[in-house]
């Protein structure tokens, strides 16, 4: 990297916060964005330059690009896009204004991102553009419709992004990460109860034997399963470092194994399979 800047987004904690504390301590200006603005505030307190960017709000992410254009003298080196949330609930249960906002955040918000601070790279001649995925991008899994919906949608739009900058010298990258300990199954919960009514939906009986359970019991705020988010930061590391990086970099043995799977296995098959997890 000609510039070592990056702007990472989703920074309270989990992947965000932990690429933020890693590259700083590796050298690089790190602007970490979040939400919360007492989150930004927490950041601020451990030495790292952080700001507010709501990527539902339009106004947000316009004025946080400006202001990240601002700090590195119009000469931003990398956005590694990570912050989203999840609303667990069957599809048939989703209000379209509960679809309207994940894709506020998880879609619309990143790439209105990467347009605002396009322009400046283009100029600068150099940047990397890298989106956080999910192995819920390459396949899909029951009761996350909401949430695989926009990861596919990112992975098409990203694979496009990647096409026709394929001639400049600005890399555009994936990263798609399996399960790794984070807060996002603790956070969604409160997505949860706005917009899934429970009692009148038709599959009643499958929130109350599968989706409650795991949502609120299963796995406690301290008993995550999955990678630390430092599996996340080692990828993203690469895909900064890396001359000519790759389009995509998995994280997690289930990334690799649903990628595999997605390639050579018969739909009906896997859908048999992927039912039942």
């Amino acid at each position: 990297m000609q510039h070592k800047s990056i702007l990472i987004t989703g920074c309270s904690s989990g992947i965000g916060l932990d690429a933020a504390l890693t590259l700083q301590a590796k050298g690089w200006q790190v602007l970490a964005t979040c939400r919360n603005p007492k989150d930004c505030q927490t950041l601020l307190d451990q030495g790292i330059d952080s700001f507010v960017l709501d990527y539902a709000s339009s106004e947000s992410v316009k004025a946080g690009a400006q202001l990240a254009l601002e700090k590195t003298n119009g000469q931003l080196g990398a956005l590694f896009n990570n912050g989203a949330f999840a609303i667990p609930g069957l599809v048939e249960d989703l209000p379209r204004d509960a679809l309207r906002s994940i894709f506020e955040t998880n879609l619309f918000g990143q790439f209105e991102l990467i347009n605002q601070v396009l322009p400046a790279m283009h100029k600068n001649g150099y940047g990397r553009i890298i989106n956080c995925s999910s192995v819920l991008g390459i396949v899909a899994m029951s009761f996350r419709g909401a949430y695989n919906s926009t990861k596919f949608a990112m992975e098409g739009l990203t694979d496009t992004l990647r096409l026709e900058l394929y001639h400049s010298p600005i890399k555009v990258v994936l990263i798609q990460p399996g399960p790794i300990d984070t807060q996002i199954r603790i956070n969604s919960r409160t997505h949860f109860e706005k917009w899934i009514n429970v009692d009148e939906a038709n599959g009643k009986a499958v929130y109350e034997s599968r989706i409650i359970p795991r949502l609120y019991e299963e796995k406690s705020d301290n008993n995550n399963q999955g990678l630390k988010p430092s599996a996340v930061t080692e990828k993203l590391i690469r895909a900064l470092d890396a001359n000519n990086p790759k389009p995509r970099y998995l994280v997690t043995s289930q990334t690799w194994i649903a990628s595999a799977l997605r390639r050579i296995m018969p739909v009906r098959i896997l859908d048999r399979i992927l039912c039942n997890l």
